[in-house]
């Protein structure tokens, strides 16, 4: 969002303007709050800034349309568990359902040292 377009007062409006009239995300499917006003036609391909070429979208859907994914970080799947199963993540932990322990017993790894 580099376009000084989209820190001027115009665009606030109108963003405001197209979250009021759709609430919930655009895609199908989807329902959740929008916080995005997206061009239904992109501004670099001649699309108008006016309500009649915005719709609301989520943050997720925004960029699955876009085309940029949430960021994660390299060498992680998409719901942000390391690929490696070397990992020490992954060591131990047959189950696929979070950190395996560190010590062999119930501690787990996220746990502060002492507690249970």
């Amino acid at each position: 969002m580099s376009d000084p377009f989209y820190r001027s007062p115009a665009w606030r409006r109108l963003r405001a303007e197209c979250l009021r009239l759709h609430p919930t995300c655009a895609t199908a499917g989807c329902g959740a709050r929008s916080v995005v006003a997206d061009h239904i036609i992109p501004r670099r391909q001649g699309g108008a800034d006016a309500q009649h070429n915005l719709v609301g979208r989520c943050i997720t859907c925004h960029n699955a349309r876009r085309g940029t994914a949430e960021p994660r970080l390299a060498g992680c799947s998409a719901d942000g568990t390391p690929r490696d199963r070397a990992h020490w993540w992954n060591a131990g932990n047959r189950s696929g359902l979070g950190p395996a322990t560190a010590w062999g017993d119930d501690f787990p790894v996220s746990s502060p040292r002492g507690r249970r």
